[in-house]
């Protein structure tokens, strides 16, 4: 298929669960427009197949492999070394990758795997690619929220107390994603970078197909539009802090800058050395 002609060829964009469904419908989009695109995803064989078909759809794409499991703050922060010896700018970074799990299980850390995933994942990486994001003329920040959301209890992040929930573990991490989209906006404040979230609304994946094995909702490709909309449209230069689903502002009901800065020291205290941002510390030789 041949590549558009378009404003976002030069320009580098990392797409977390990239492999599969709604990421790879992005990945995919992102390579018709010629764009240079980081497929960042946690299983080498499936990535690389990914990368494979995208090649072969659109000759010359350029396409990379990142591999990352975003449930391992080890695996996060190596892929943003990985990332930096490589790249030193970065124009968009789009958080799509989540998962959503029947029975409690934890991370290579020892956190909630929902929560380490959907949450700290998100937040980490955002925080190591600060400073590539930063050396953009205009970069964005795109985090995959959904409407599935609320019920966000700070004091129980893991579901010690509570009695663990797969649709709650989920609906939590999506408010929660929302939440530290509107933190970050703040920080970000006065810089070339903006931040939103956003719902592709019910989409026809496994994650789907986990909560509501017979609901039929939306193409993945349907399901990128908006991503897509937000990543590359001029229609949105410069527009921040805010919540996205069809290509329209929807209003949400999770700003509460109090609950958003708790929230945020939370996930720095989760992530040990998340509060130092920008910095990735190279390995001993």
């Amino acid at each position: 298929m041949p590549i558009e002609k378009n404003t976002s060829a030069q320009l580098l964009y990392l797409v977390t669960g990239a492999n599969a469904g709604i990421g790879f419908a992005v990945a995919r989009g992102l390579a018709a427009k010629g764009a240079r695109i980081i497929l960042a995803c946690r299983d080498r064989a499936k990535g690389q197949a990914a990368l494979d078909t995208i090649a072969h759809e659109f000759p010359g794409a350029p396409v990379e492999l990142l591999i990352v499991d975003l449930s391992s703050q080890r695996s996060i922060r190596e892929a943003a070394r990985t990332f930096l010896e490589k790249h030193p700018v970065l124009d968009c970074l789009i958080n799509n990758a989540a998962v959503g799990l029947p029975q409690r299980q934890e991370s290579p850390d020892g956190i909630e795997l929902t929560f380490a995933t959907n949450v700290l994942g998100y937040f980490l990486l955002t925080n190591l690619l600060l400073d590539e994001l930063r050396r953009a003329p205009a970069a964005r920040i795109i985090n995959v929220s959904s409407k599935l959301a609320g019920g966000l209890d700070l004091s129980d992040v893991e579901f010690k107390r509570r009695r663990y929930d797969a649709i709650a573990a989920y609906s939590q991490s999506k408010q929660a994603n929302r939440m530290l989209t509107w933190a970050l906006a703040r920080r970000l404040q006065g810089s070339s970078i903006t931040a939103n979230a956003m719902s592709p609304g019910p989409v026809n994946t496994a994650l789907l197909q986990t909560f509501a094995p017979n609901m039929n909702g939306k193409t993945p490709r349907e399901g990128a539009d908006t991503i897509l909309w937000l990543a590359t449209s001029p229609d949105v230069a410069g527009l921040t802090n805010r919540f996205w689903s069809d290509r329209k502002e929807q209003p949400c009901q999770f700003h509460d800058e109090a609950a958003e800065e708790a929230l945020w020291k939370l996930c720095e205290s989760m992530t040990t050395e998340a509060n130092k941002h920008l910095t990735v510390e190279p390995t001993n030789p």
